[in-house]
């Protein structure tokens, strides 16, 4: 069976997107179940998601030889100008509780109104074979909540409100969130190029 990789280590993130991908025949692995060192990382450095991503899907995919789906998302809150955006998994030291509480910091003077905010997701795919490489995006709308709610999920889930479910993405289950979420619009869209692009 083929082997599609998804260039990360976040279990939650491997989690979402192996249950959006799971029609097709192949084997999704993330990359702790690669023969690369567990301290191996990319230097993400590109001042766009688009070009994290394409940097990611390309070291990764030569490295290991095998097809490779690299996603770069991020929160951007509309009231901080779009922050924290590309720098949402760095945005404080320690974990997604200690980043999310920051966030609410900033913006606690802020009335409900203007809490507007919206996850945008880049997937990138790579076939290092070809040398070919395909780019897609998903951007997902709702507000910033003033505590957080609900307890599946990851990173910025709790305090991020989708406003007709009248949930946080901390409260859906994994269909629901991928249902509406930016990533799984982006994973919607990169199905379709995997399936045209990539013969998968």
């Amino acid at each position: 069976m083929r082997k599609l990789l998804i260039a990360t280590r976040n279990k939650g993130k491997i989690k979402e997107i192996q249950a959006e991908l799971a029609d097709f025949e192949m084997e999704i692995i993330g990359l702790d179940e690669t023969n690369l060192p567990d301290d191996y990382k990319v230097e993400e450095s590109a001042m766009t998601m688009e070009g994290n991503a394409i940097i990611k899907a390309i070291i990764y995919g030569n490295k290991t030889n095998l097809i490779t789906l690299s996603e770069d998302s991020g929160l951007e809150v509309d009231s901080l100008d779009g922050r924290p955006g590309i720098l949402s998994a760095r945005y404080a030291p320690g974990t997604d509780e200690d980043r999310y509480l920051k966030l609410l910091d900033e913006i606690k003077d802020i009335p409900d109104d203007e809490r507007g905010a919206q996850f945008r997701a880049v997937i990138a795919v790579y076939d290092p074979a070809a040398e070919k490489i395909k780019t897609c995006e998903g951007i997902y709308r709702g507000k910033i909540i003033r505590e957080p709610r609900g307890d599946q999920g990851f990173g910025y889930d709790p305090i991020f409100l989708n406003e007709e479910k009248n949930k946080t993405n901390a409260e859906m289950s994994l269909e629901e969130k991928n249902e509406v979420s930016h990533r799984g619009k982006a994973l919607q869209k990169a199905k379709e190029i995997i399936k045209r692009e990539f013969n998968l």
